[in-house]
This record gives structure tokens, C-alpha cells and sequence, in this order.
């Protein structure tokens, strides 16, 4: 569901702008769908044909998304496994300090060679309201005044469904703009929005690699744009809001956490608006990437300290629960329909074994 098409059947109701901004902001701010001024009854405020249709509504919008089961970490995040109207699932993590991370599409079509998300492809969009509903969930247990676009799926494949909802978040739903974050691996679609929208997020990029040939390898399906001029791009935009690119670098051993990689990085970023995220790779078994040795990391980020980069450490939320990037969904089963899809690849693929025996 979009979010346009929420607000479409509220006019259909008669309702005026006034009446169904009303409606939206109690939506996105996770407040019952007639709340308004205290001590004003809905009546006060809200059209009777309004009224009488905000219970049906109240129901669509609820089965948006469920939460299926919630795993909370050791370092105060939460991760959730949250249940879509279809049955497909996705993953949101309620962050430390107030924030949140959801997910922008059902597997993802970028092929990160370290991430679990895309192993399956992409199988669907996550509609704008599906995006906001997560939000929703989020806000239910907690507080939420920041939200990250950096879970399962790429958001610049799902543009319109992002911006939208960013902009609902980033008017109605009360969050600051600079606290909505756009997390993508680079697309030149996304230097061409988002200076253009009215709610201008954050921008991340994910990085991982100085080498154009690396990169390549380690984000196959993404654009191929050269790390040294996406880096401009980003720098344009930061200097355009006033405010830092976050560049991600998932620490990969013995892949990118060279020194060498790291005197790219100094290259690269030096004189720029920007902050390096350092992210060890959060180990899985069912992939074959390590994560460096602490003291190593200690080390990459002393080095790029001292080349005047600004650098952080950022442990991947919940690690002690086997979550992120798409870890958890496949630990705890895909939907239905990904299930029952894989039983009949497996039936076709059985008797081409049988007859190779």
C-alpha cells in the first residue's frame, strides 16, 4: 500500500486537506488515527464520513506488518523479524540512542558478496506504507527519532516508495531531516532526486573498497561508477545540505583492510564533508568472509586518525543474535511463497541428480 493511496480514500470520504493531514500525522507518529488536541473528542475535529471510516482503515493499516518474533541484543538494540501482509518477511533493528533501521525491499537485486540479503535475489518492493508501518512498530516499543534506510534491500531501486516515505517521516511523522538516512551503494539517480525533495535525508554510501576492480567484485550488480567520482557526487550533495556523507566500509580480513586500502581512503576523502564508518564484517556461517582481529581494527582506525579522516568503529547492531543483513530472515525461514518456490526448484532439480547416478 502507498502511502498516496491512504491518503486518496480519506479524501474519498469528504474529508478536506486539513482533516487528512490530521489523520497522517497521528499515523506516522504512532498515535491512534483520531487522536487531536487533549481533551477534544474526534467529533470536535474530524468529519462524520470520516469518522465512521477510520476503523476499517485502522485495520488495512495494521495488517501492513506484524511483528513475528523480536531479538534483543547485548548493546540495547532490538532486532525485529516483521511479518508483511503477504507472509514475506523482512528485517528492522530498534538501534541504541533512538533510532531505527528498516528495510526497503524483499532481498535485494545488488548481489553484496558479504551480505545475506541478496543470496535469493530480489522477490518484491516494500511499499512506501509497508516502510512506514515498520516505523510504527518501532515507535510501539520504543522511542524513535531516527531512521535508517540501511536494511534488507537497496533503496535507490525503490525510489519513489523511499522518498515517500521519507517524506511523510520527515513532516507528519516529526523527524528531523538530517535524522532520515538514505543508504545506498551509489546510483547517479540518487544524486538527481534527492537534492530536489523537499525533505533532503542524510546520505550513506557504501563503500568498502577504494579499487574500482574490488568494488566490482565485492558489489557485483552495482553501478559501475568509479569510487573516486562517487565520491564527488556524494560531496556535492553534503555541501548542498550542510551536512557530512557517512561513508560504510565493512571490514572484510585480508580482503579490504590493507593499508594500502586505507591510504585510498585518506586520498579519497581528504578536504571532503565526511565521516568513515568502519563496520566488522559480522561472521556468518554460511559465508566464508572473516572479520578482522580487534586489534587490527584498533589499528585501521588509529591510521586513518592520523591522516585526518574522521573515523568511527560501528559494530553491526545485535550480533550476538545472528542478525543483519538479511541473516536473521534466512536463519529463521523465508515466507511461505520463498519456501514453497525452493521445494519446486528442488523437485526439478531431483531427477536431473537421480539420472546423473
Amino acid at each position: 500500500m502507498r502511502i498516496e493511496s491512504i491518503r486518496q480514500s480519506l479524501f474519498a470520504t469528504g474529508a478536506k486537506d486539513c482533516h487528512v493531514d490530521r489523520v497522517m500525522r497521528a499515523w506516522a507518529q504512532g498515535k491512534p488515527l483520531d487522536a487531536g488536541p487533549r481533551n477534544h473528542p474526534p467529533e470536535a475535529f474530524l468529519p462524520l464520513a470520516l469518522r465512521n471510516a477510520l476503523p476499517g482503515l485502522q485495520d488495512e493499516l495494521s495488517a501492513l506488518a506484524r511483528v513475528r518474533s523480536e531479538h534483543p541484543g547485548e548493546d540495547g538494540s532490538s532486532r525485529l523479524l516483521v511479518e508483511l501482509g503477504d507472509g514475506q518477511t523482512v528485517e528492522s533493528v530498534l538501534l541504541p540512542r533512538d533510532g531505527l533501521c528498516i528495510s526497503t525491499q524483499i532481498g535485494c537485486a545488488v548481489g553484496c558478496t558479504f551480505c545475506m540479503t541478496g543470496r535469493d535475489g530480489l522477490l518484491r518492493q516494500v511499499s512506501s506504507g509497508e516502510m512506514v508501518a515498520q516505523v510504527i512498530l518501532g515507535r510501539a516499543r520504543r522511542k524513535v527519532a531516527r531512521v535508517v534506510f540501511m536494511g534488507m534491500g537497496e533503496p535507490s531501486h525503490n525510489m519513489d516508495n523511499v522518498l515517500e516515505a521519507i517524506d511523510l517521516l520527515g513532516t507528519a511523522g516529526g523527524i528531523g531531516h538530517k535524522n532520515l538516512v538514505f543508504s545506498t551503494v551509489g546510483d547517479y539517480r540518487v544524486f538527481e532526486r534527492l537534492p530536489q525533495e523537499t525533505v533532503k535525508p542524510a546520505l550513506a554510501i557504501s563503500l568498502h573498497s577504494t579499487r574500482a576492480d574490488l568494488r566490482a567484485e565485492l558489489l557485483p550488480r552495482a553501478p559501475r561508477i568509479d569510487p573516486a567520482e562517487l565520491v564527488e557526487l556524494a560531496e556535492q550533495y553534503a555541501r548542498t545540505t550542510s551536512y557530512p556523507i557517512q561513508y560504510q566500509w565493512t571490514l572484510l580480513a585480508g580482503v579490504n583492510d590493507s593499508i594500502a586500502e586505507m591510504d585510498g581512503i585518506a586520498r579519497l576523502l581528504a578536504g571532503k564533508y565526511a565521516i568513515m564508518n568502519l563496520i566488522p564484517y559480522n561472521t556468518t556461517a554460511a559465508l566464508t568472509y572473516q572479520r578482522p582481529p580487534v586489534e587490527r581494527i584498533t589499528e585501521l582506525t588509529r591510521y586513518l586518525h592520523a591522516q585526518g579522516i574522521r573515523t568511527t568503529v560501528r559494530n553491526s547492531a545485535g550480533q550476538d543474535v545472528d542478525g543483519g543483513c538479511g541473516q536473521l530472515r534466512a536463519r529463521e525461514g523465508a515466507s511461505p511463497l520463498l519456501r514453497s518456490t525452493r521445494k519446486m526448484a528442488q523437485k526439478r532439480i531431483a531427477p536431473e541428480a537421480g539420472s546423473a547416478g
